[in-house]
């Protein structure tokens, strides 16, 4: 299905602290958006009625337009593309039927459920920081670290849905423990909680409001050492799991979005630094590395693409 629509798509982005959804345009803009906080009763059906409520209010302070269809994008694991779903950090859903449940909503439409970060990576790949290339690696640092990737200027998704899943590409065979089971992935070094363990255990104290990453990066900008050494250590695992992808996938660009990507230098920097010791292969040096260019909307672009670009990012029924 190519961008033949006239009609918006109806995007949904399912997080552990937000619902967020958008009507977005076949230009990739959105025209209305909407959000809630996620509720944190165990009922699952108290989630799914709150997100029925924002969706049938977005729609309702649109003028109740018939969408093109339905793209969302929500934390895994999932089995995809049959769209259950069981995001860690949302625990009232396990095995939660939620493609069937939106396509009972909306029997007319089709209906796309992929990973959240991948909607990331499909959305910078078509609107936004590696619109016009066909290698593109996108990922997400923030309380987890994920990606998707776009080879050929299509989107891989691998025999499970979770190719382009960087994460949990090792970067420290030694390192600390993943969550996965593993130890030394990419996520457990460089996510936000973990990067905050570590600053603690290195004698950093946070101020009164909270223990944060937004608190460290803070400090960092302020130039307490620890601070910018867990960002350093971050960016560092960012480098060296990069490279090894770029020798895998012969990447243009890597689009780099999420909470720690807003630190700029202090994270970009050691993470070129460590790219230029571990790409040492010409074609692997040729790589972008840039932060994101949609920020907090990529994953609802990213979602109304499964619909609107179809051809490229949605390789399932």
């Amino acid at each position: 299905m190519g961008q033949e629509h006239d009609a918006p798509v109806l995007a949904v982005d399912i997080g552990g602290t937000k619902l967020a959804a958008a009507l977005v345009d076949p230009e990739g803009r959105i025209t209305h958006y909407d959000r809630i906080a996620t509720p944190a009763d165990p009922d699952p059906r108290v989630l799914w009625r709150t997100l029925e409520s924002l969706l049938d209010k977005l729609l309702a302070e649109a003028g109740c337009p018939q969408p093109a269809g339905v793209g969302v994008g929500c934390g895994g694991p999932m089995r995809w593309p049959s769209g259950e779903v069981s995001p860690l950090n949302i625990p009232a859903w396990r095995d939660f039927p939620l493609r069937r449940r939106l396509r009972a909503r909306h029997p007319d439409l089709p209906v796309r459920v992929h990973n959240d970060a991948i909607c990331v990576a499909v959305g910078e790949h078509w609107r936004g920081a590696g619109r016009g290339y066909d290698n593109v690696l996108g990922m997400v640092v923030s309380t987890g670290v994920g990606g998707g990737l776009v080879l050929g200027g299509r989107l891989i998704d691998g025999a499970s849905g979770n190719a382009g899943h960087i994460g949990h590409v090792v970067v420290d065979p030694q390192g600390p423990p993943c969550e996965c089971g593993g130890r030394g992935c990419l996520e457990a070094v460089a996510r936000g909680p973990g990067l905050v363990a570590w600053a603690q255990r290195q004698g950093w104290r946070p101020g009164q409001t909270g223990v944060s990453g937004v608190e460290l990066a803070e400090d960092a900008r302020l130039g307490h050492p620890v601070a910018g050494a867990a960002l350093q250590r971050a960016g560092r695992a960012l480098g060296v799991a990069i490279a090894s992808a770029m020798h895998l996938c012969d990447l243009e660009v890597v689009a780099i979005g999420g909470g720690l990507a807003q630190c700029g230098p202090l994270l970009f920097d050691p993470l070129q630094e460590a790219l230029r010791e571990h790409a040492r292969m010409e074609f692997a040096r040729r790589v972008q590395v840039v932060p994101a260019a949609l920020g907090q909307t990529a994953g609802l672009v990213g979602a109304a693409a499964l619909i609107l670009a179809g051809d490229r990012y949605w390789n399932a029924d």
